[in-house]
C-alpha cells in the first residue's frame, strides 16, 4: 500500500511559545487503521489538526495524497479537505439543522442536486442506525446519537482518510464499541482511519490497527523511547 501521509521532521509551535510538536517523522499507509494515544495535552489534537489541514506546521515537510501540503496554494485547500473526513470530540453539529440536514450539509456545499443528495443521506442514516431520527434536531439527540450523526456527516463524501478526535470520550462503553465498529467497517471499505484516544481499552478492539503514542509532543515507540526518523507505520 502506498503512503497517504508522510511527515518529515515536522514541528509546530503557537506564537512564541515552546514547540507543541517536535521532530515528527512517520508515514501512514493508505487503507490502514491507526490509533494516536497519549495523555491530555500530549499533542494528539495538534497532530490531527495538521492531518486535516486546519493548521500548517512551523517547520518540516508534510506530504498528503502525494503532494506537499505545506506549500499547497490556498485555492486548492477546499478540494484537499473534501478528501478528509473529520469527527470532532464536541460533535460540532449545527443546532438549527435536523440530523438529516447536518449530514446533507457537505454535499450541499459541494453543489450536489437534491435528488442525488437524498439517497446518500438516507443511506448514511441507515448505516449509523438512525433512520428514525432524520428530523430530530441535535438538542433532542443523546450524546451517542449526536456522535453517530457527526460520523455520518464526516463520511458522506466518501473521504480517503477519516480523522477522529476522542470520538468515544462523551459516550458510555457500549456506545464506544458501536462507534468503533463503524470506524472499522469504514476502514474495511478502504478508508484510512486515524483515531486519537486516551482510552487504552479501545486499542485491542481493532486487531489490525497500528498505535502511535505521543508524549510531550514527540512520538514514542512501544518500548517507551523516542522514535527515530524516518519512522514508518503500516500494516
Amino acid at each position: 500500500m502506498a503512503n497517504i501521509v508522510q511527515f518529515e521532521n515536522v514541528g509546530l509551535r503557537y506564537g512564541s511559545s515552546p514547540e507543541t510538536l517536535s521532530d515528527l517523522s512517520f508515514a501512514l499507509r493508505a487503507g490502514a487503521f491507526y490509533f494516536v494515544t497519549g495523555t491530555s495535552g500530549a499533542g494528539k489534537t495538534s497532530l490531527l489538526r495538521l492531518l486535516y489541514l486546519a493548521q500548517r506546521p512551523s517547520r518540516g515537510v508534510i506530504r498528503l495524497f502525494g503532494e506537499d501540503a505545506v506549500t499547497l496554494p490556498r485555492g486548492r485547500l477546499p478540494g484537499f479537505r473534501r478528501r478528509i473526513g473529520v469527527v470532532f470530540q464536541d460533535f460540532r453539529l449545527l443546532p438549527h439543522l435536523t440530523a438529516y440536514e447536518n449530514i446533507a450539509l457537505p454535499l450541499r456545499l459541494a453543489g450536489h442536486d437534491e435528488g442525488e443528495l437524498d439517497e446518500a443521506v438516507r443511506e448514511m442514516l441507515a448505516w449509523v442506525g438512525l433512520s428514525n431520527r432524520a428530523d430530530a434536531r441535535p438538542a433532542t439527540l443523546s450524546g451517542g446519537e449526536q456522535q453517530r450523526i457527526a460520523i455520518a456527516r464526516a463520511v458522506i463524501n466518501r473521504p480517503e482518510m477519516l480523522v477522529a478526535d476522542e470520538p468515544t470520550g462523551n459516550v458510555d462503553p457500549e456506545m464506544a464499541d458501536r462507534l468503533l465498529h463503524l470506524f472499522d467497517s469504514l476502514n474495511k471499505l478502504g478508508t484510512t482511519v486515524v483515531v486519537a484516544t486516551h482510552d487504552l481499552h479501545l486499542l485491542g478492539r481493532v486487531p489490525d490497527a497500528q498505535m502511535m503514542r505521543i508524549e510531550k509532543g514527540r512520538l514514542i515507540d512501544p518500548t517507551g523511547n523516542l522514535r527515530h526518523p524516518p519512522a514508518e507505520a503500516g500494516r
